[in-house]
């Protein structure tokens, strides 16, 4: 099943109510995390005490792109991919799927996008340099140095250990493989 943004973005929101409603059931409230006042963010939801604060996962509304990677890159990114990181922000989620644990990772921020790009144009030129077909992380893994990859050319997800080849098929799809999760809270 090849997947189109929407779909992406929809199994994202999903997945994410699905996170929250289950962290709402096992502890009574919202996520915490420690207060950070130099990372403000939409996900944030009031305070919990005087160092932690209350979040949830939150739809962007602003208009979010990866036009300057694609110009620094001369390539284009997976519509997909781009649809992953402009949907929602939030904090890493976990989850767990047939083939383990992982932790999806999210922008924090319209400020954070900055620092996900930078990484994005870091791992490319890696795999650039070392010969390989460009694929774009979304999310580490349970074991040491694998991280969950799109294929930039046909959407696939694959694992990959970092610096190598992908070397295992999750799904055929972005869609696919987000609506197979289930939260870990």
């Amino acid at each position: 099943m090849k997947s189109s943004a929407q779909q992406v973005k929809q199994a994202l929101l999903q997945f994410a109510n699905q996170y929250t409603l289950a962290h709402r059931e096992k502890h009574g409230q919202l996520p915490t995390i420690e207060r950070d006042t130099d990372w403000p963010s939409p996900c944030l939801q009031g305070q919990q005490d005087k160092d932690n604060d209350f979040w949830q996962p939150v739809e962007v509304n602003d208009g979010l792109s990866f036009d300057n990677v694609e110009q620094a890159l001369e390539m284009e990114l997976h519509q997909d991919f781009k649809a992953y990181f402009t949907s929602i922000y939030s904090e890493s989620l976990a989850a767990t799927c047939e083939h383990g644990g992982l932790e999806l990772l999210f922008i924090w921020s319209k400020d954070d996008l900055a620092r996900l790009q930078e990484n994005i144009i870091g791992h490319t030129v890696m795999k650039r340099r070392l010969k390989q077909q460009v694929s774009l992380f979304f999310a580490v893994t349970d074991e040491e140095d694998n991280i969950l990859v799109l294929n930039n050319e046909t959407g696939e997800v694959f694992v990959e250990q970092v610096g190598r080849e992908p070397s295992r098929k999750l799904a055929d799809s972005l869609a696919e493989f987000i609506e197979q999760l289930t939260p870990v809270v």
